[in-house]
């Protein structure tokens, strides 16, 4: 699967009809997360241009941050719906709990899949021996077949795949002769690629799914698009390979795709719905949830049972949900 052959050798197969789709750079923008004492993170989908990458939704990538000097994670309690999250880590150690009853460590190189179907809550917060936090956090939206699915939880560590020049761990669906066995609700892939400097690496795709690389590290030229670090390199259908070109230094990336999800979604804070009216009645619930006497309480297990359920364990302020805009929420493709 590795080729290190001439710079002019032919890029890989592109199904006909698709020549022209060329690969799109979408560059990372700040956002604090998770209350007043936030971290940054770096955050390239969604974006004006592109909401969805297959069903993939939403792309932050964090650190590595010193965690003595930005206090690492600490997000408190907080609303799902819609969708699932996948943590993945590079380095240090997260501490998740849930309303569903699941308490569980992410580590790095494991894959923590949350299912939020119809309503969760959760929190996390990175563990007191992290020194160095750096990682992503993704989110699938789930198509309205399974959107008011029961919430779920699952956790996989992959053992790694490799050839010259390379190493991979797929986390989700199929790729480079390895299959995840997390199930999804609809056509995905997700996996770690390590490339060595300066090593060309071929991946067989399936032509109907997209796909993003998020590149961690080091550059690589993507289809012979330059990708660099913190970017998000998007792949449009229709190829059924697809090359990576590590430059001098090593490569770490996600390689994010699938099958085009088909449907408008509406997103907001922590909600996926299909309609305005279906965030505002998320955001309502949690907000009866949380508030007492016209305030919100100060330890989340005074949080009151609902649709989002009330974190196991945990003792941290909820997190209240922003106001609503004065304009109706736009559906996003």
């Amino acid at each position: 699967m590795t080729r290190l052959d001439h710079p002019d050798a032919p890029d890989e197969e592109v199904v006909a009809g698709s020549a022209s789709a060329q690969p799109e750079v979408m560059t990372p923008r700040e956002v604090p997360l998770g209350g007043p004492r936030a971290m940054t993170v770096r955050r390239t989908l969604p974006q004006r241009s592109r909401s969805l990458i297959g069903a993939w939704c939403f792309v932050d990538h964090y650190g590595p941050d010193d965690v003595a000097e930005t206090g690492g994670m600490s997000v408190a309690p907080h609303p799902h719906t819609g969708l699932q999250t996948v943590s993945w880590l590079f380095t240090g150690e997260i501490e998740h709990r849930d309303s569903a009853g699941h308490h569980a460590m992410v580590r790095p190189g494991e894959l923590n899949l949350m299912t939020a179907g119809r309503g969760i809550s959760h929190s996390e917060v990175s563990t007191a021996d992290t020194t160095t936090l750096h990682g992503a956090q993704l989110w699938v939206a789930l198509p309205e077949a399974h959107r008011d699915t029961d919430p779920g939880f699952r956790h996989h560590a992959p053992d790694p795949v490799a050839g010259e020049g390379w190493e991979a761990r797929v986390f989700l669906g199929s790729l480079l002769g390895d299959t995840s066995p997390v199930p999804t609700y609809s056509p995905l892939v997700g996996a770690e690629l390590l490339l060595q400097p300066g090593t060309v690496l071929d991946v067989p795709v399936d032509p109907t799914h997209e796909h993003g690389l998020l590149v961690d590290r080091g550059a690589v030229e993507v289809v012979g698009t330059p990708g660099a670090a913190g970017e998000l390199v998007h792949v449009p259908t229709g190829r059924s390979s697809i090359t990576l070109r590590a430059g001098d230094e090593p490569v770490r990336a996600l390689l994010l795709g699938g099958e085009p999800l088909g449907e408008a979604i509406v997103m907001f804070w922590n909600f996926v719905g299909r309609s305005h009216e279906d965030v505002a009645a998320y955001r309502a619930a949690w907000q009866e949830q949380i508030t007492r006497d016209g305030e919100v309480v100060d330890d989340s297990s005074e949080v009151a049972d609902g649709r989002f359920g009330v974190v196991t364990g945990d003792h941290l302020p909820p997190i209240p949900a922003p106001s609503l805009p004065n304009a109706r929420l736009r559906e996003r493709r």
